[in-house]
Parts: C-alpha cells; sequence; structure tokens
C-alpha cells in the first residue's frame, strides 16, 4: 500500500490528510482509523523504542504525547514499591509489559491519551495493560493473536492498532514542506557509545552500569522530544520531561517539577492514602496529583471527600525538600 488515508489532519478542520511513500509504506493499519499527530507520535515513538532496543539489550516502549515522550523506559523489573505506585500489585508482566508500565508511569497525567511504541512484538500481557489505560492507539512490529484480539476490542474497535516492519530504513535525507518549501537535512544517526561516557564530568567519578543504562534511556528520549528539552531518568525509565519551551529555565523547572512529582509519589504517604473503593485509576492520577500540588494553607480536605475515607493533610514544602 502506498498510502493510507487519514481521519483528519492535525486539526479536525483540516480534511483530505494521508500518509504515503512511493514503492509502499512499511505500515499496516490492523484496527481504527488512524489521524496525523497519530502517526507523528507513532513514527516517532518507534524510531526511540527501535534505538533503546538496540543500545540496551532490553524490550523498550515510549508513551508519546502531541510529538514528544511523556515516559519511555526499558524492562527493568519493578520493585514491590513501584507496583503500588503503577497500580501493578497483582498483575503478571511480562518484559515488554513491564517497559511499558514504567513508560506510561513516568507521568501519568501527561500520558492519558498517548500513543504507545513498542520495541517487541506486542503479547498478551502487553495488551492486557494497555486495555485498562486511556490511549489512543499502539504501534509495534507484530501483534500475538491473543494481543490483537484484547486490542481490537478496546474503545469498541476503534482503538488504532498499527504494525511496522521492523526491517525498515528510509531513504535518505530527512525532508519535510513547510509553506510549499521543502525542507532536506542528513538523518540523525546518534546512538550513545563508550565514548559518551568516557569523561565523567561530575565529582563522584564511579558511573555504574545501571547510571550508564538510565544515561542511555534520557538521551535516547531527548533526540526524540521537541526542543527545548530536559530529561531526569531513574531505574530504567523517564521520570521527568520538560519539551518545546521556549525557555530553557522554564523547561528545566518543568522536567525538575514531574521528577519531584515522581519521587513524591514513591513515599510511603502517598502511596497510603485512603482512597475510596470503586475510584479508576485516572480518578487516583488526578487525586494524586491535586494532593501533591496542594498548599497546606488551603482548606482542600473538603474538595476529596469523593475520594478518600478520612481527611489527609498536604506536604509541607519542608517535607517535600526532604
Amino acid at each position: 500500500m502506498d498510502r493510507i488515508q487519514l481521519k483528519y489532519g492535525i486539526n479536525p478542520a483540516q480534511g483530505n490528510a494521508s500518509v504515503s511513500r512511493e514503492g509502499g509504506l512499511p505500515i499496516e493499519v490492523l484496527g481504527g482509523r488512524p489521524g496525523y499527530i497519530n502517526f507523528l507520535d507513532a513514527l516517532n515513538g518507534w524510531q526511540l523504542v527501535r534505538d533503546l532496543r538496540a543500545v540496551t539489550g532490553l524490550p523498550a516502549a515510549a508513551s508519546f504525547k502531541h510529538v514528544s515522550p511523556a515516559g519511555a523506559a526499558v524492562a527493568v523489573p519493578l520493585s514491590e514499591k513501584e507496583r503500588r505506585m503503577y497500580f501493578m500489585t497483582k498483575a503478571e508482566l511480562s518484559p515488554l509489559a513491564t517497559a511499558y508500565v514504567r513508560a506510561r508511569g513516568a507521568d501519568r497525567m501527561s500520558s492519558f491519551g498517548d500513543f504507545i511504541s513498542l520495541s517487541d512484538p506486542c503479547d498478551e500481557s502487553t495488551a492486557k495493560v494497555i486495555s485498562k489505560e486511556v490511549s489512543d492507539g499502539v504501534i509495534a512490529p507484530g501483534y500475538s493473536d491473543a494481543a490483537l484480539e484484547i486490542l481490537r476490542a478496546k474503545r469498541k474497535g476503534t482503538y488504532v492498532i498499527l504494525s511496522i516492519d521492523p526491517g525498515y530504513e528510509p531513504d535518505e535525507p530527512d525532508r519535510r514542506t513547510v509553506f510549499g518549501i521543502t525542507f532536506t537535512q542528513d538523518k540523525n544517526p546518534y546512538l550513545p557509545s563508550d565514548k559518551d561516557f568516557e569523561r565523567v564530568v561530575t565529582r563522584n567519578q564511579a558511573l555504574t552500569e545501571e547510571g550508564r543504562r538510565d544515561l542511555e534511556v534520557a538521551l535516547l528520549a531527548l533526540k526524540y522530544t521537541q526542543s527545548n528539552s530536559v530529561c531526569y531518568a531513574w531505574h530504567g525509565q523517564t521520570i521527568g520531561v520538560g519539551a518545546g519551551q521556549q525557555s530553557r529555565i522554564h523547561c528545566t523547572r518543568l522536567a525538575g517539577d514531574k521528577a519531584d512529582h515522581w519521587l513524591l509519589r514513591a513515599s510511603d504517604r502517598v502511596l497510603s492514602l485512603p482512597f475510596r473503593k470503586g475510584l479508576t485509576r485516572n480518578d487516583k492520577d488526578n487525586c494524586i496529583e491535586q494532593y501533591l500540588s496542594a498548599k497546606p494553607e488551603i482548606d482542600v480536605v473538603s474538595r476529596w471527600e469523593d475520594y478518600f475515607t478520612e481527611p489527609v493533610a498536604p506536604f509541607t514544602e519542608e517535607e517535600k525538600d526532604s
């Protein structure tokens, strides 16, 4: 197939949208009807997880929103605390599913309605995780029969499912048309290598294998993040990505705030919040975000009566710092 007609362009008012390639597209639509931004997220996300797989040797996943990763991760086993953070206390997770749980868990607020990219064929375990999240679609180099059945049932059959040829390599160079004018440039070939880690610039000169892995995750996430961009990574995943800010200072603040919230989510105080039964994951995500942003001097308990079984006190700034 040389052309795929899209649901619409960047905005719903922009019709007559399509993707095409002379000689045939390396992508097959297995479910749903993708839009313009869906494809931008899918193709950028696929490149990121392919690079992560090549550099780390581990299954990788990315959660993309508006052409930047909200989260990216490789398959590092989850601790019991991380399982609680990501609402996965009882789930049986394959390595690929673990990678996506980490990618989604990096910034669950931003990942709401994400487009998922997977480095390996999607298995049943990963499909079960995806089925419970609010997401627009997924791209992978294949799907098991069981995974495809689960995903095709999502969103009443409208969930976007894309399969990509893992051996596909684009023609050189990269081209983009803006206002009828074509820009041309060489493809970015960068992959982290030993050379990047020869000189450790911090006072602590000991770079562990885990530290190098996390730096590789961060560097590759930044490769596919809209500038200005800053990334924090930990335990094989991003924990704070600041993207597309006009000011580098604001970008650093944004990434740092997200990393702070991720670390606070891991605290026993947040993990022990007395949620009422019946709340969805999204309800809990929204409540935790409000809780972490709350000020002690403001009466917020009344706003949370529908969420908690008992009153809770917000963090003070001193508690957050500690």
